[in-house]
């Protein structure tokens, strides 16, 4: 019976790798669409999206099953529960990759961002994917340093978000309302895909030590 309930613990938690990799994969594509206004990439990345969505039911019903039949206790339990919820925020960090393409769609043949904020962008995504590619790691390894990396590593993206702002309110801005609604549309999208990615590390952490990390 135990060893049943390992495999069923086993494989949901390589469902939620899986899908905070494939987060990972969606904001770079959406990122790419972004940049390059390639409409190719952002229908890809839109209509991939209906495979995280599926993952994210199968690991539920899955986590739905490990509670009802096994009735993990302790350590066991948590493990289950934070899967259940880091599997939503796994999903939502593709569902943000999804918003970013949307954009890219709709302004498409032109660019959605003006050249001189491009560089933000590039860098947000490229910081984006690497705190997904670490969010994956950690959920296998459950390693609790390497989790509080991630929290870490997302003062970079706030700061680019905050300088964002910055060049938004600056009175040399020439692109009008609309590139700029678009561009703090973006500049949220991507904080908040680091945001959800920060989360999981969170709770990898309190999955292995039982302790609630410092916000």
């Amino acid at each position: 019976m135990r060893t049943g309930f390992q495999d069923q613990l086993d494989g949901l938690t390589q469902t939620l790798s899986d899908m905070c990799g494939l987060a990972g994969v969606a904001m770079e594509r959406a990122t790419q669409a972004l940049l390059q206004a390639d409409l190719v990439t952002a229908e890809q990345v839109i209509s991939d999206h209906d495979h995280l969505a599926a993952l994210r039911t199968q690991a539920e019903e899955a986590a739905f099953i490990l509670l009802a039949l096994q009735a993990p206790v302790a350590s066991d339990l948590r493990l289950v529960v934070g899967s259940m919820q880091s599997v939503a925020d796994s999903e939502r960090m593709g569902g943000l990759a999804l918003h970013v393409a949307k954009i890219a769609r709709r302004r498409h043949p032109e660019h959605a961002v003006p050249e001189e904020v491009s560089g933000y962008f590039a860098e947000m995504g490229r910081i984006a994917v690497e705190l997904s590619a670490c969010a994956q790691e950690v959920v296998l390894s459950r390693d609790p340093e390497k989790a509080a990396q991630i929290s870490r590593d997302d003062e970079a993206m706030d700061q680019l978000h905050k300088h964002l702002f910055t060049v938004l309110m600056d009175r040399e801005w020439r692109h009008g309302v609309a590139s700029a609604v678009d561009i703090t549309l973006l500049g949220r999208f991507y904080e908040r895909f680091a945001d959800h990615a920060v989360e999981i590390g969170r709770r990898v952490i309190f999955q292995v030590t039982g302790e609630t990390p410092e916000a």
